[in-house]
């Protein structure tokens, strides 16, 4: 089996895609309500992404010696990722707006010139209805894009389509 070479991918960071700890945010003893999300990258033409380095970022809770608020996961042979992190809490935004609990998401792979980025909202949390940046979206289809859907307690799924009719929402940034 082939394996992606760096220049293929993400260049000299790859290596850090192999080291799976990077995808648990609470590696260094982060305390709180702990949750996990998973998910599944397609193409456009509904064929998986098996090597897409995929990050996060948070920034509730704050960033300590405990949390450093970033994770890398790369997509396996089913086009999967998978992190463990705190859950988000609201953030401000700009003004006076409430952002709702999100995570900013980076999506990086083979054919992708510049970095994807999106963010991740969790079904059933508060705020979603008067976030800033939901709010842009005025397609109640294409704005679900941008919400994981809960599977268990303390587990959610969001999966994430790169271009076509189910094309996830980015964010041009």
């Amino acid at each position: 089996m082939a394996h992606a070479t760096p220049s293929q991918t993400i260049g000299p960071y790859w290596h850090l895609l192999l080291e799976p700890s990077w995808a648990d945010l609470t590696r260094f003893g982060a305390t709180g309500e702990v949750i996990t999300l998973e998910g599944q990258i397609t193409d456009g033409a509904g064929a998986l992404v098996t090597d897409a380095c995929v990050e996060i970022w948070q920034t509730s809770p704050p960033i300590s010696e405990t949390f450093d608020g970033f994770g890398r996961s790369r997509t396996d042979m089913n086009g999967m990722f998978h992190f463990k992190t705190i859950r988000p809490g609201p953030t401000p935004g700009l003004g006076n707006a409430q952002q709702a609990p999100h995570l900013a998401l980076t999506i990086l792979a083979r054919g992708i010139t510049k970095a994807l980025m999106t963010r991740v909202y969790f079904e059933g949390d508060d705020g979603q209805d008067t976030d800033p940046v939901l709010n842009l979206i005025e397609d109640p289809k294409r704005r679900a894009t941008l919400i994981a859907k809960k599977t268990s307690e303390g587990s959610y799924r969001t999966d994430i389509c790169l271009q076509g009719p189910a094309e996830t929402v980015f964010l041009d940034v």
